[in-house]
């Protein structure tokens, strides 16, 4: 039997009782399996007469439990008390919403709130009123049946709750048969057309560095991969380092003659990018936002509905909005609102949807053709274990969000990838590629390997672009095509030529259009130089090929292997017993993971001090007695080797307090240990030390090291800065990820730990300036 997660007694036990406890004559279950329990759906039996024999009448919460119950197994939803007792529940529970009607599912929505409002003013009446009287059996057979143009021409009256529960309904082969036929372009490209597949090259560098941006996306266009957008995720969120990335990308582009047909985004905050943009105009492309499925979900991100409208309306120009979502975000943050994951991201890609609406709608006002280029990448497998776990279950997520996507009428595309505590590997995403692809979806993330340098997570490879183009046949984007046959990397007829897989052919093509007159082999030099500097820094650069072209070379794909297998290592590390008597008065407190592997695969049990150590707080608190703003918080995260590896915590430590210092805050002289510790742990222990002190208006610090996602080598930790009022300390639970600002990929061969300790300081003094 598979393990159930630490939440089932408290909550599944409850949806099981409850449904044990009815008057209906049913065999009797002494025991019911823990879950939601449907051990008797009848025939002609819809979800609300299910509801009228059990309830006598409507019940919200058990309609929920019927509904998450329909969906195939994941960890998200038993965390939270949705998923099926057994198969036989799953499949009753699917028997009940297939005969349910779209009308009635309507009328009872899981969840309001202006989001959801949003999304339902948004669909079209006709076309709703159309469907109000089917049954979803019905919709279903419509969607296997039917073609492209009889499907399109109901979309527009498919609410986002609709097709969360219509994906419930289908197999993986379903699945795949209605995401091949439904296609929805960018305008004026062949991305998100049938029989393509495009790219979004992922350029991320542990430090921000250009170069390393720059030659990630000379090494992805030697393999004639990069098609979407050129996409980088920041680890600095400040205005004037998002500035350089955005130029450093523009700048590319621009050399090479295509900015008007592939844009580039740093994925920093969108009021980041807004900023960006008004001081320094043009040097942005496509905006990014991370989207939730509910307001308080969005609040995480620091993201409003209100926003984003006004954001969407500036969106005039040819580029416009580019969205990333994945199943598991919500209920990892604290808002799952009972419903489940399915239903949470089908509302992300309405809201998504709305916005396309109003870019159009801004590119009309502005006298454009309203063309949006609007897409949304589902970033699959990103979040951990306890939204699901095999690779079984990142195929099924792949397929639903795909279908899901496409019948919003969106250009989706997928990240289809794992963290390195997941139970999928290297050779399982090459499986799980094979069996997502014949649902075309738009685009695929794209790195010189499977490991990203910066996030530490696995996702697609350069190379990995090129089996699928062989295997499946998709094609590049026209445009992109043709660049990759000028500039020279694939011959007229699309085979590879001596210069595939060569990036410094690519950066002497790049130097040529920027007029360097110096010969072929003083450039090469340079660019085997620059190659070199950048592998230094952690970013690895493919070359060439194996035995076929679309596999990596041998020692690089033996190093990558290495890195897997040393991440490995680092998420089971523990803390050793003389760490805390290494720190001068250090306080240890522990969280309420049971061990290793309970915090590893119940993330929410690390994330609130255990009582007797909040008894510890407290005594520290009084002796304390308010005379401390700051407080150093040290936690073992996914990887302890990154604090307690040579010369990572120790000069960091050294320099921040100085820091501190001379900006004028008080340090508390002991540092706070904490095992099993994720990033809310410190805001718990903010809430503890603070929450109570008098001065209700003076700001008061957390800064929380934690060691982060293993599997770049780096054993890399970030620092976590938390300095609201005393006030806002004092209300529990307010104080999340929201008004928090991180540095990260601190390491001795990353970000070095005394600049990341200056970095810390000047952010400091803009949360709570002295």
């Amino acid at each position: 039997m598979r393990r159930r997660t630490f939440m089932r007694s408290v909550m599944f036990g409850a949806s099981a009782l409850a449904l044990a406890g009815c008057k209906e004559d049913t065999p009797p279950q002494t025991t019911p399996p823990p879950g939601v329990y449907i051990p008797d759906a009848r025939p002609t039996d819809d979800l609300f007469r299910y509801l009228e024999r059990k309830k006598g009448g409507f019940d919200q919460t058990l309609y929920k439990q019927l509904l998450g119950a329909a969906n195939a197994y994941k960890e998200g939803d038993e965390a939270v008390g949705l998923a099926a007792a057994d198969e036989r529940s799953r499949a009753n529970a699917r028997l009940l919403l297939a005969n349910t009607r779209i009308g009635d599912l309507r009328a009872h929505p899981v969840f309001e709130d202006g989001i959801y409002a949003l999304i339902e003013q948004s669909a079209d009446p006709t076309a709703a009123d159309t469907l109000k009287g089917w049954r979803m059996g019905e919709l279903k057979r419509f969607l296997l049946e039917r073609s492209e143009a009889d499907i399109k021409a109901l979309m527009p009256g498919l609410t986002s709750d609709i097709i969360g529960c219509l994906v419930k309904l289908m197999s993986n082969e379903e699945l795949i048969a209605v995401g091949s036929k439904i296609f929805n372009p960018l305008p004026g490209s062949k991305i998100g057309s049938k029989g393509y597949l495009g790219a979004r090259i992922q350029p991320n560098s542990p430090t921000d560095h250009p170069d390393d941006i720059r030659w990630q996306v000379f090494n992805g266009w030697a393999y004639a991969v990069g098609d979407v957008v050129l996409g980088t995720n920041p680890v600095s969120s400040e205005v004037e380092s998002v500035r350089t990335v955005e130029n450093a990308l523009k700048d590319v582009l621009e050399t090479f003659g295509i900015l008007d047909v592939m844009p580039h985004c740093v994925l920093a905050h969108i009021d980041i990018q807004a900023q960006v943009e008004e001081l320094d105009p043009g040097s942005t492309a496509l905006w990014f936002q991370s989207l939730g499925s509910t307001e308080a979900a969005n609040q995480t991100f620091d993201v409003t509905l209100a926003k984003m409208l006004a954001h969407a309306a500036k969106r005039t120009g040819r580029y416009g909005l580019y969205f990333e979502t994945g199943q598991g975000a919500d209920a990892t943050n604290g808002h799952a609102e009972g419903f489940d994951m399915v239903v949470h991201e089908s509302r992300k890609y309405g809201f998504a949807r709305v916005l396309g609406q109003r870019v159009a709608q801004a590119q009309l006002g502005a006298g454009r053709a309203a063309a949006p280029w609007v897409h949304l990448n589902d970033v699959a497998g990103f979040i951990g274990p306890e939204v699901f776990r095999t690779r079984e279950q990142l195929v099924r997520c792949c397929l639903e969000d795909i279908v899901m996507g496409k019948l919003h009428g969106i250009t989706i595309g997928l990240d289809v990838c794992s963290t390195l505590h997941m139970e999928v590997n290297l050779d399982d995403l090459d499986w799980c590629l094979d069996q997502i692809m014949p649902a075309n979806p738009a685009y695929l993330m794209a790195l010189p390997t499977k490991n990203d340098p910066m996030l530490s997570y696995l996702t697609t490879a350069f190379q990995d672009h090129v089996r699928i183009r062989e295997k499946f046949g998709y094609k590049v984007d026209d445009a992109l095509w043709a660049f990759y046959q000028e500039l020279g990397v694939i011959d007229a007829q699309g085979r590879p030529t001596e210069h595939f897989g060569d990036p410094t052919w690519v950066y002497l093509q790049y130097r040529r259009r920027k007029g360097d007159a110096r010969s072929d082999e003083e450039v090469l030099a340079e660019a085997r130089a620059q190659m070199a500097q950048v592998r230094e820094r952690g970013v690895w650069l493919a070359e060439g090929h194996g035995v076929n072209t679309w596999d990596l070379e041998p020692t690089l794909d033996q190093e990558i292997r290495y890195l897997y297998d040393d991440a490995k290592k680092s998420i089971w590390a523990e803390l050793p017993t003389t760490f805390t008597s290494a720190l001068p008065g250090a306080v240890t407190v522990a969280t309420g993971s049971k061990d290793r592997e309970d915090y590893i695969l119940h993330p929410p049990s690390g994330e609130q001090v255990a009582e007797p150590s909040v008894d510890t707080l407290r005594l520290l608190r009084d002796a304390h007695a308010g005379q401390y703003d700051v407080q150093l918080v040290l936690s073992d995260g996914l990887n302890a080797l990154a604090l307690t590896d040579e010369g990572h915590l120790g000069p960091y430590l050294e320099r921040v307090r100085a820091e501190l210092t001379a900006a004028g805050y008080e340090v508390a002289p002991q540092p706070i240990v904490v095992t099993a510790g994720r990033v809310r742990a410190g805001y718990h222990i903010g809430e503890v030390l603070y929450g109570s002190l008098p001065d209700k208006d003076s700001h008061r610090a957390i800064l929380h090291l934690i060691g982060e996602r293993p599997g770049s080598g780096h054993h890399a930790y970030s620092v976590y800065i938390t300095a609201p009022t005393v006030d806002t300390w004092a209300k529990a639970g307010t104080v999340d990820h929201d008004i928090t600002r991180v540095v990260s990929g601190i390491a001795d061969t990353a970000l070095p730990p005394a600049q990341a300790a200056v970095d810390t300081v000047t952010i400091l003094k803009r949360l709570a300036p002295r």
